[in-house]
């Protein structure tokens, strides 16, 4: 079902829940205070009975007078009952009163309690004791009569209600329609949008109308995700194109070289000098592949994280880049960090391969490109974060490369003719994201370059 059909049908529902109950609270008022109404006028019909009847001793003389038996009628169809002391019929106002039934209601009459009956059809009855003075003897007097008037009334009233209801209800459904299509005008205008949206036109965006309510925040939340899509779209573009020149080159001069050495190699020295170039190539393309697979590696599933030193994994790293870079400086030093804890205040939750890996990274590019020592801190940045921070003497970066120094295979122009193919920055920063944590690079031409990764701490 349609979103708008459930809007209409709740709205129509609850509507009518109301209008039913309201109505029907409106019809039981009225019913009572009918029955309450006509209740008084029984009563006030036995009273006048017995002020004309008992109270001027007509009955106890058996003349009525001038009065007639129906002088005193004055409800539709009523009848009036007047039993005396000695419980025998005194007056009757028509000869075909029930009159068992009145006999067999005499002993449950209380002075000064009139007695309500259930009623019979539209038919209601009372019946009340009535004293000619204080101590005197009772008579017990009963009317019955039916209330055409406040039965009419009260059909009326009901018909009067269950029409409106259901003009209400048609109403209703009118209203719910046209309310729930304006409510989900913009969640229609939101999905024509998306609709033309598609992966050769990713910059589109959505509309976020006002900007305050719901909907603007699923627009907006819907461009953000549009925002990363596009991203990650322009990122795999580029590493596309950069992968299948870099891997092509290798491919390229590996197979050029076998084949020249098929066609012309004629000597052993020709030979192992063409293997030798055909070896370069293979380790360049073996090279390559380790590190798109290590940058696959590091988006893919991790192993299980464990309490990890830092410290330990930060000397690892130094001692590879010494290896690697004997000639250049590496200074370490050590920055704030808490004294007041029994634990290892180096320790992160994490995987120690993965983090040497983009320790290395990071060291690597400061040690071949830095002109002077290559410094390295390792500190407390707050009570629950570690920081640790390379700051070599290099070339520096433009804020244009800055820009684009994550993206897989991208080389700055200072690094054409180095080794390197563009895959460190990513590697380290997918390492140091899976691992909770941040990095930053911070730089300027002539200046140098600082690699800042934060990390939590265990």
């Amino acid at each position: 079902m349609l979103i708008r059909n459930k809007l209409m049908l709740r709205f129509t529902l609850l509507v009518l829940g109301i209008q039913v109950g309201f109505s029907a609270f409106i019809f039981y008022f009225n019913a009572s205070m009918r029955a309450q109404r006509f209740e008084h006028r029984l009563t006030n019909s036995a009273l006048l009975a017995g002020r004309l009847l008992v109270r001027t001793h007509k009955l106890e003389t058996g003349i009525l007078g001038s009065l007639r038996r129906g002088d005193l009628l004055t409800l539709p169809a009523e009848q009036v009952s007047i039993y005396g002391p000695d419980n025998s019929l005194r007056y009757s106002s028509a000869d075909n009163i029930d009159q068992a039934v009145n006999r067999a209601r005499l002993a449950g009459l209380r002075p000064a309690q009139p007695m309500k009956y259930p009623a019979v059809g539209h038919r209601e009855a009372i019946g009340l004791v009535f004293l000619q003075e204080p101590n005197s003897d009772p008579y017990r007097i009963f009317v019955s009569a039916e209330d055409r008037i406040g039965w009419a009334q009260l059909r009326q009233l009901g018909l009067l209600l269950v029409l409106g209801n259901v003009g209400a209800l048609v109403l209703t459904i009118l209203a719910g329609w046209f309310f729930a299509g304006a409510a989900l005008r913009p969640v229609a205008r939101i999905t024509r949008q998306a609709g033309r949206i598609s992966a050769t036109n990713l910059g589109r965006r959505l509309s976020e109308g006002n900007g305050r309510d719901e909907l603007a925040q699923l627009a907006h939340a819907f461009n953000g995700m549009l925002a990363g899509l596009e991203q990650s779209f322009e990122s795999q573009k580029s590493f596309l194109a950069h992968a299948s020149h870099e891997l092509r080159t290798p491919l390229t001069t590996l197979t050029g070289t076998l084949e020249t050495a098929l066609a012309y190699d004629a000597t052993l020295p020709e030979a192992r000098q063409s293997l030798a170039q055909s070896l370069d190539a293979a380790r360049h393309l073996s090279a390559l592949t380790n590190g798109l697979l290590n940058l696959a590696k590091a988006d893919g599933a991790l192993p299980a994280f464990a309490p990890v030193r830092l410290d330990e994994c930060l000397n690892q790293a130094l001692q590879f880049a010494r290896a690697k870079y004997p000639g250049r400086e590496w200074r370490l030093s050590f920055g704030e960090f808490p004294t007041e804890t029994e634990a290892d205040p180096f320790m992160v939750p994490g995987n120690a391969e993965l983090l040497v890996t983009a320790l290395l990274n990071l060291l690597d590019n400061a040690g071949k490109y830095s002109s002077g020592p290559v410094r390295t801190e390792l500190a407390y940045a707050d009570a629950d974060t570690l920081r640790v921070r390379v700051t070599d003497a290099g070339p520096g970066l433009t804020q244009e490369e800055l820009r684009h120094i994550y993206e897989p295979l991208y080389r700055a122009s200072g690094a054409l003719g180095r080794p390197g193919y563009g895959l460190g920055l990513p590697l380290t920063q997918r390492v140091v994201q899976r691992h909770g944590g941040r990095l930053e690079i911070t730089s300027a031409p002539g200046a140098g370059t600082t690699a800042t990764v934060w990390l939590p701490a265990a």
